[in-house]
């Protein structure tokens, strides 16, 4: 489950994986897909933009894929002039962005446009609970801000808590964990409340 990045007029930009750890002494690394399509995004000669801290010295480039294979049921990449595993090293934890045409059909399940998720009713239980307002792309995942009447909620977009989306209701349904939209204080006060008082001490026998 991932959003994509606000599009432009005419394209946008789709998040299709992350790097995460360097496989052996020739410049593979190991691959975390974030599309259902790896046969058609990660073929030789695609080029990625790189997601990476601006200290990098890959910030603000591209990279180019010469390959990808699998070792053990796990996707491993090579790419151009990435030929040692310090180079290799040196692009772990970077996310790999790919050009999207917005007039292309997607027939990825479970990925999104920023500009598709924004505004829906997110509900739990069938109860409104708040709106999508902003999706924030981190490495490890993406992060949905939902505006709620108590203020902005932040929600791991993950399938254990967005359970679906259904962009022409335009409703999101959430199952989250307690105390994500709720005040755990409130609760905690009202348990207290219920509380057994204790029994008043036995009367004593007058001398």
């Amino acid at each position: 489950m991932s959003a994509q990045k606000a599009p432009q007029p005419a394209n946008t930009q789709l998040r299709v994986g992350r790097l995460t750890k360097a496989h052996g002494l020739k410049g593979a690394i190991k691959v975390e897909l974030y599309t259902d399509a790896p046969e058609r995004r990660f073929v030789p000669g695609a080029v990625f933009a790189l997601q990476v801290p601006v200290e990098s010295e890959w910030h603000g480039k591209t990279i180019e894929l010469s390959e990808l294979k699998w070792y053990n049921s796990h996707p491993v990449a090579f790419f151009k002039n990435v030929s040692d595993r310090s180079a290799a090293e040196s692009l772990i934890k970077a996310i790999l962005w790919i050009d999207q045409d917005l007039d292309e059909p997607s027939d990825e399940e479970d990925a999104w446009f920023d500009h598709q998720l924004v505004g829906l009713a997110v509900l739990r239980d069938g109860v409104q609970v708040g709106t999508v307002k902003q999706i924030d792309h981190l490495p490890a995942q993406d992060l949905l801000t939902i505006a709620t009447s108590a203020g902005d909620v932040l929600v791991p977009f993950v399938k254990a808590i967005v359970t679906s989306v259904d962009i022409e209701a335009g409703t999101m349904t959430v199952n989250p964990p307690l105390g994500l939209f709720e005040d755990l204080a409130d609760e905690e006060a009202t348990d207290e409340s219920e509380a057994v008082e204790p029994a008043p001490a036995a009367p004593t026998l007058a001398e």
